[in-house]
């Protein structure tokens, strides 16, 4: 589980970790100095949090990218880095917090980073952290498939409320077993074959029976 750390976005507003708990929230961890590896993580994960967006909605879940460069990774830093890869998405904050708090975070995610003669060498982590504050899973690479992503945050988003005797918890149960991926479009799409199977079935038996 995270600690409820506290860092300041690109407007130099404080914010909460918490604060960002009443949804699924995906957390990344970068620094603007890098050259190579960080932007095309960035780039993967908005390409990733697009297809998500487009199955769950605009305000399924949070997103925040971090940075772990404490000294340079500066709110105005921060904000040209996300203007400078094209990243303009609803929901998406980039934070800037203090080494020491960095260190702790980093350490409850297991991201591990240190000093090199290029910037730093780091992990590749994108991490998915559920309503409770707790780490549900962890992408690693800079380059990675949307479903990655998509299928643990469908878990949380679906998988949250799954009492068969509410019609809420039918419904989410329905759409996290048919909320499926297609390969050809790269996006996500409502199965509806499960029912056209559900039916013929009761048809046949019908049938069977008269």
């Amino acid at each position: 589980r995270l600690g409820d750390y506290h860092f300041v976005d690109t407007n130099n507003k404080p914010v909460s970790l918490a604060s960002y708990l009443n949804k699924p929230l995906v957390i990344s961890l970068v620094y603007t100095s890098c050259a190579d590896i960080c932007p095309m993580v960035s780039e993967t994960l908005a390409n990733a949090v697009d297809v998500a967006r487009d199955a769950f909605g605009d305000e399924s879940f949070g997103i925040v990218s971090i940075g772990f460069d404490a000294r340079n990774d500066t709110p105005s830093r921060m904000r040209s880095y996300a203007a400078s890869h094209g990243i303009n998405i609803s929901g998406w904050t980039f934070l800037s917090g203090d080494a020491a708090t960095v260190d702790r975070l980093s350490r409850d995610l297991g991201f591990t980073f240190r000093p090199s003669p290029q910037g730093f060498d780091h992990l590749s982590q994108t991490s998915v952290i559920d309503t409770d504050g707790r780490v549900y899973r962890h992408i690693y690479g800079a380059d990675f498939e949307a479903p990655l992503l998509v299928e643990p945050l469908k878990q949380l988003i679906y998988g949250g409320c799954i009492e068969m005797s509410s019609i809420d918890g039918l419904i989410n149960r329905v759409k996290l077993f048919c909320t499926l991926y297609d390969p050809a479009s790269g996006k996500y799409r409502f199965d509806y074959s499960i029912f056209i199977a559900i039916v013929m079935g009761a048809l046949s038996l019908s049938g069977i029976g008269i």
